[in-house]
């Protein structure tokens, strides 16, 4: 892809979950908050969550900076996918922010197919590539947590 077009990601994780698990570890407030972020913290009393087209929230915890994001729930499809908007602190109170569309298929013997887009051409394709990183810790640590609490 060339850098200077990117308008979005696309990623795909392989996890040993099965489907139902894996749609709870995306809108459970404790297995969120316990992947989304990677290493850095983010505290339970700062997730809200009404899994139905609505409003989620959270704020990543580090070091000296709090990092907020928010969005919309569009498509809630148990337990096939979401479709959620993202936005943080530095998204225009009006804008839109990024789209992302996570679907997850079983692909039997309890493991499950993720498939994870992000659009919206509001970042730079540096910015992009930043994101894309964040987004595989992030599935790092998702992983990590799926294979501890079954």
């Amino acid at each position: 892809m060339n850098g200077g077009t990117r308008q979005g990601i696309d990623l795909t994780r392989v996890l040993h979950a099965p489907q139902r698990r894996v749609f709870a570890a995306w809108t459970s407030p404790e297995d969120f908050a316990a992947w989304y972020g990677g290493e850095a913290e983010v505290p339970l009393d700062r997730v809200a969550m009404d899994v139905r087209p609505g409003v989620w929230s959270l704020v990543i915890v580090l070091p000296g900076v709090e990092m907020p994001f928010h969005g919309v729930y569009r498509v809630v499809s148990e337990p096939d996918g979401l479709v959620l908007t993202l936005k943080d602190g530095s998204t225009p109170p009006d804008g839109e922010g990024e789209t992302v569309t996570v679907t997850f298929t079983d692909l039997g013997d309890g493991t499950t197919e993720l498939a994870f887009q992000q659009r919206g051409g509001n970042l730079t394709p540096a910015q992009y590539a930043a994101a894309e990183d964040g987004w595989e810790a992030f599935f790092d640590a998702l992983a990590a947590r799926l294979a501890t609490h079954p």
